[in-house]
Order: structure tokens, then sequence, then C-alpha cells
């Protein structure tokens, strides 16, 4: 699944102009899938406290895409550094190209110093996020989390387009992202796909590192149970997950792998008619959270208590161990048995 929507594009695209008077707000957006797909909460409040605003989201191609599929976001401007990359000139460029848009506000969710570097040169009057990495002068609205008041990540987006210290909606608005029915015909009949009644979408990548993937031989039990009752099974993720998507569908023949065929657009669009989504705590675990769909989210070396999928249908299954959550990318005790031992029949029973 390549990360590049084909709609995002070098500058903002306007599809609603928000209303005068009301303010222009800009979003420097995350860079992992799963977290742009949560700052929606934030789009949500900004759109329900400001009547009118005009929200735009400055972000990294993976996940640029994503802006283009929340109701409320007015633009997106697609911004490519490399990851880790100080590229100050770059920055300050992308800066006096943003001066013309006349943001009132910027807010900014990453926590390092590098992505409040735009908006600062940009000169938009407000520039609002965490503390981070000792961002004095740059953020002239730096906040001191208190984590304890706000443990969730959204929460923790949300707080930034509120007033310090003011209270989060009740309840919370839950990520929706839109679905394309015309690219999900084409798609459909571009890839051969039959959606068929009881569709299983297994999602068996995770960015992060190993310590988060279920392993290959529990998906491919999951899928040939699938399969034997009669349900269609596909397989989706991005290129990287080429290879443990091939040896899945390899011990479950029938299964449709997807892996590397797909952009992140065409993802929420094929996900959008699964009846169920299997899925390690990954990007497309909130991507699919965010449709509405029933979600089985497998946790191991993380933790649902700080980015649990939002979805009405998400099911979270873990087993705590005492060593679990480690937040490593690979198992420090080499036996992941946080994972290992969490034993295909508990998804075959949510199925």
């Amino acid at each position: 699944m390549s990360p590049h929507g084909s709609a995002a594009s070098a500058g903002p695209l306007a599809r609603q102009a928000g209303t005068a008077g009301a303010g222009k707000v800009l979003i420097v957006a995350p860079a992992w899938v799963g977290d742009m797909v949560m700052a929606h909460c934030l789009v949500q409040v900004l759109a329900a406290s400001r009547p009118g605003v005009a929200i735009h989201l400055l972000a990294p191609p993976a996940t640029a895409p994503l802006g283009l599929r929340m109701a409320e976001v007015a633009g997106v401007r697609t911004f490519e550094v490399a990851h880790g990359e100080l590229a100050l000139g770059k920055r300050n460029r992308e800066g006096r190209v943003l001066r013309a848009f006349g943001f009132d506000q910027a807010i900014v969710l990453p926590n390092s110093l590098k992505s409040a570097w735009v908006p600062f040169r940009a000169r938009i009057p407000v520039r609002t996020g965490w503390h981070g990495e000792a961002r004095y002068g740059l953020l002239n609205d730096r906040r001191r989390l208190d984590p304890e008041r706000l443990p969730l990540m959204i929460e923790q987006f949300m707080a930034l387009g509120l007033a310090p210290g003011a209270p989060l909606p009740d309840p919370y608005p839950r990520p929706r992202l839109q679905v394309d029915a015309d690219n999900r015909e084409r798609l459909l009949e571009s890839l051969d796909l039959t959606a068929g009644a009881g569709l299983v979408i297994l999602c068996p990548g995770a960015e992060f590192g190993p310590a988060k993937r279920w392993p290959p031989a529990h998906y491919a039990a999951v899928a040939r149970h699938a399969l034997a009752g009669g349900r269609p099974v596909w397989l989706l993720g991005s290129p990287k997950d080429a290879e443990v998507c091939a040896e899945i569908a390899a011990a479950a023949p029938g299964a449709v792998n997807l892996a590397g065929r797909t952009r992140l657009l065409d993802a929420i669009d094929l996900l959008s008619l699964a009846s169920a989504v299997v899925c390690n705590d990954s990007g497309l675990m909130h991507v699919a959270g965010a449709l509405g769909v029933r979600v089985i989210a497998l946790f191991g070396s993380t933790s649902p208590a700080f980015t649990p999928p939002l979805g009405d249908g998400a099911t979270v299954l873990r087993l705590g161990l005492d060593c679990s959550p480690c937040f490593q990318r690979e198992c420090p005790l080499g036996h992941l048995r946080c994972l290992v031992d969490l034993a295909p029949d508990r998804v075959i029973g949510l199925l």
C-alpha cells in the first residue's frame, strides 16, 4: 500500500472556504497514519467550537491523503522532508509560502522542535503546542502537558484546540473517514475482487516493529477458518508487508493478497467493505475504526491505554503479561510471548 494519495498536492486543496471572520487554522499533522486518524478528533473539536473556521493541514506524504477524507478539512498541503532531517532551508521556504495564506493560528501536534519551525517562519500569530523539545520562541502558546489529566492521545490533541484547562467535549468525537464509493467500485473491478458476505480483512503489518506483529501462522489459522466457512479473506498492507502477506496467503489458499497493490486512500475504501478487520496495533487499525467496521485489535508490546482503536465495534485482545507493555520495537526478552501466546482461537471466537 503506497502512502501517497494522488489527490494530495503540493499545495492546499480548497474544498470549503470557511466563513469570513471565523478564522483560519493550520494543523501541523503527525507523520504516523494512526496518529493522523486520531487528529480528526481535534479537527472536529475546532469545527464545533469555532463555527465557520477554515481548517488546513500541513502533513508529510505518508499521512496527507487522510486529510482529504475528513469532512471538516478545507485544504491539505503536503510537505516532505526525510525522517529526522533538519532541512532548515526547506522549512524556511515553506514558511515563506504559507505566509500568504493568512493563518490566524497554528496547532503543532508533533512534539519536535523541527515541526514548530514552519509555523514560526510563516509568522502565524498564535502558535500552539505542547512544551516538547524546549520550543521556546517557536511556540508562543506553549503548554505543559499533564498526562494524568490527559492520558489518551486524542485528549492531548483535542486540548490544543481549546483554551488551556477548558473541559473536553462529552462525549468525545470519534474519528470518521469518508469513503469514495466510485473509487471503491473501480478497485473491485481492477483488482478482480468480490466482496462477498462476511468479508474478513487481515492487516498483519505494523510499521513500528516486530514486537507489534501477531505471528503469521496465527493470521493464517484465522484465514483458513474464515475460508472454510465460505467467507472471503483479503490481506491488506504496504509493500513492506508483502513478504508476510505472501506467507499467510501460501498457508491459507484462497486468501487474496493485496499487499503493495493499493494506495492509502484505496485501503480506506476497501476496508469499508469488511465484516471484520483483524489487525495489529497499527495505522490500519485506526483507519478501520474510523470507518465504523468491526475491528479485532491485537496488542503486544504497546498499550490500548494511550492509543486504543476508537470505533464503536472495536475489540482489543491482549494478554497483559508482566513484561508488557514494553513499548520496544523488538521483544527485549526474545520470546514475544505477549503475541505468540495470544491464540488464534481468541480471534476466531469473535469472527
